[in-house]
């Protein structure tokens, strides 16, 4: 398998003879809006900017060529905004993690979309749903609403777990024992507010990660792009090494592509 970093939550991966395009925001640097639920009007990190903070590293058309299918974890505009509801093929295959999400899709103009399930087949490859928790409140978790995370399986590829918007919770470490994913795509950005606690996972998140699997090549993505973003590449490079998981861990520049 290849995976791409492009920009926050947006990969591109080839796997199993197919290409996703995972979670596209394609907006122009500044295009939308600072992110902050009226609650909690300021990001932990302090960053008011408009979103994303940062250009795409490489052109829209390099982007969606070749693409085989999208999957939308969930419809928040750092993960599905309104320059990948334009741009994209209306055709294309997407797939998402629920019926309401899909009706949504469905209403934007996109004609075969899909909800993933279990066992959803795509090719030869097996797609499985696996929830996620995308906040640490209950509060939080009211506002942000459900994600999800998937679990892609392929006879002649690794096993992979692209975790997605979720904290760490005792539905992560199920799906890390039952899977036994052989890489492991983290959301590392520790996304937050001053008020409601992560929406994502941060280095503690990602270190319960390797403790659980020890023998699992993980790579952190959701970095760096969108101004709720609290933990730093740099950081959490330093993080690692402190505790002694480095090795074990890729953390991605955007437009850098990794080869499993």
């Amino acid at each position: 398998m290849k995976v791409t970093q492009i920009r926050n939550a947006t990969l591109k991966l080839n796997y199993g003879g197919k290409t996703f395009l995972i979670d596209p925001m394609l907006s122009k640097k500044g295009e939308m809006p600072s992110f902050a639920p009226p609650e909690a009007p300021m990001p932990m990190s302090g960053n008011t900017e408009r979103n994303p903070i940062v250009d795409l590293p490489m052109s829209v058309n390099e982007i969606l060529s070749g693409v085989d299918a999208v999957i939308v974890t969930h419809l928040h505009p750092d993960h599905w905004d309104l320059a990948a509801i334009q741009l994209i093929n209306k055709n294309l295959t997407v797939f998402s993690q629920n019926e309401t999400d899909a009706k949504k899709l469905h209403e934007q103009g996109f004609k075969n979309v899909f909800v993933l399930e279990e066992n959803t087949q795509f090719g030869e490859i097996t797609l499985t749903y696996v929830e996620g928790r995308h906040a640490s409140t209950e509060k939080m978790l009211e506002i942000s609403g459900k994600a999800c995370g998937i679990v892609f399986y392929h006879k002649n590829e690794k096993t992979l777990y692209l975790l997605g918007d979720t904290v760490w919770f005792e539905g992560v470490e199920k799906a890390l024992n039952q899977y036994k994913p052989e890489i492991a795509i983290i959301n590392a950005g520790n996304n937050q507010f001053v008020e409601g606690g992560p929406l994502i996972m941060g280095a503690e998140g990602v270190l319960k990660v390797h403790e659980t699997l020890p023998k699992a090549q993980l790579m952190a993505t959701h970095m760096e792009a969108v101004n709720h973003a609290y933990l730093t590449r740099e950081d959490l490079k330093e993080f690692a090494v402190k505790h002694n998981f480095d090795k074990k861990l890729d953390i991605p520049k955007d437009g850098e592509t990794l080869e499993y």
